[in-house]
């Protein structure tokens, strides 16, 4: 992952561990949630939908974590993160009406939402621009095997154990990992000095793209899975082995993905990435046989780990390394403005225009993103892992 975690194997090491147990713990708690809410509070849809809104909440919070940089270093907020969401699995399991459940969601969810933001800033602060692509390919693949991990933990356990007990195991393995990678939060870490909480107009197409992003994401995984069920009759079990499915491939194309960025650059990836989404749109709103959706939804899965090409292109045009967290975390609240907006709009388009109009309406999304990705222009750094570029 490049020379500074040869010379960091410590650093290296955490940053595996705390991407490892987030992702592990958040695939259990996102694999028991809709059986557990339905079968052990008799949750209903509006219910769900209402939880499932509280959950991205905490994401548009994320202008709070360039204020907690100026306080603790990221690597701190993100063993504390760690922490906060393995509290919330925790508590999940001694929930006992839905409001408990919306109170412990809130919780997990900003223990996942403040750590993604600060586990991508070290990355960006430390690494040299020529090794980016790959080492956010290498920690998506690795977040990708934790989450067969927590797949096969559910299947394996969820029956002999019950929802409430592998919460409470899961949420209490999830604590004790934060707490024992907390105390490297306190020693000396290769990461700059000093924190700048500043938006420029110079990152006004990474905040546009971000949202075009976080748009056409969220109009598949919420409709995508809803055509398959409704239309189409698709079982949960085929539903379960879909999302298996997928971060079984990913746990190889996302090293493959960020080493093709390193190659071909950010414009050329993002390009390739809006062209082949614009297609998978249109087939999901044209084509009717099953084994080509299944193929197009692993498609769309796999094309969303070039999403590191952003990442990568935001490290080439930021003016400073301290500025990298606070624009992250804006990047977040961005994206997660699209995570509440967009379902809402795509649900009112299916039911007045039909189940063709929100995919047709995330080609349009897409098409946009194509257009605009033609504007990236980065500039060459001066020396490797130095910050260049002007207001």
């Amino acid at each position: 992952m490049g020379d500074i975690f040869r010379d960091n194997r410590r650093l290296l090491i955490f940053i595996i561990l705390s991407n490892f147990l987030l992702n592990f713990g958040f695939q259990v708690w996102q694999t028991l949630f809709n059986n557990f809410a339905v079968e052990e509070l008799a949750a209903g849809p509006a219910a769900v939908g209402l939880i499932q809104a509280v959950r991205e909440v905490p994401g548009l919070l994320g202008f709070a974590i360039a204020f907690l940089a100026l306080l603790m270093s990221e690597i701190r907020l993100m063993a504390l993160s760690i922490v906060a969401m393995g509290i919330g699995v925790l508590l999940t399991g001694q929930a006992s009406s839905v409001p408990t459940l919306l109170i412990t969601t809130f919780i997990m969810s900003l223990g996942f939402h403040f750590f993604m933001p600060s586990s991508n800033a070290v990355v960006l602060m430390i690494m040299k621009q020529e090794d980016t692509p790959k080492t956010l390919g290498n920690l998506g693949s690795l977040g990708s095997l934790a989450s067969v991990v927590g797949t096969g933990a559910v299947l394996l356990l969820a029956a002999p154990m019950g929802y409430r007990n592998l919460f409470t195991v899961v949420g209490v393995l999830v604590i004790l990992g934060g707490l024992l990678l907390l105390p490297f939060g306190n020693r000396q870490a290769p990461l700059p000095q000093g924190r700048k909480v500043r938006l420029r107009r110079r990152y006004w197409l990474y905040y546009v793209l971000s949202f075009l992003l976080g748009s056409r994401r969220h109009i598949f995984t919420t409709f995508a899975v809803f055509l398959l069920v409704r239309e189409y009759g698709v079982s949960v079990q085929t539903t379960a082995m879909l999302f298996l499915a997928n971060s079984i491939i990913n746990v190889a194309t996302l090293r493959w993905t960020g080493q093709l960025v390193g190659k071909i650059g950010e414009r050329a990836a993002m390009t390739i990435t809006f062209s082949s989404l614009a297609v998978i749109f249109i087939g999901y709103a044209y084509i009717e046989a099953l084994p080509v959706l299944f193929g197009l939804f692993i498609l769309d899965n796999i094309f969303f780990g070039f999403n590191v090409s952003l990442s990568s292109y935001f490290q080439k045009i930021a003016v400073s390394r301290e500025e990298i967290t606070s624009n992250l975390s804006t990047q977040q609240a961005i994206e997660h403005i699209a995570a509440i907006t967009v379902p809402l709009i795509g649900g009112t388009v299916w039911e007045v225009y039909g189940r063709q109009a929100p995919f047709l309406f995330g080609v349009v999304i897409v098409l946009a993103g194509l257009v605009l990705t033609q504007m990236m222009r980065t500039t060459a750094p001066l020396e490797p892992g130095v910050m260049t570029g002007t207001e």
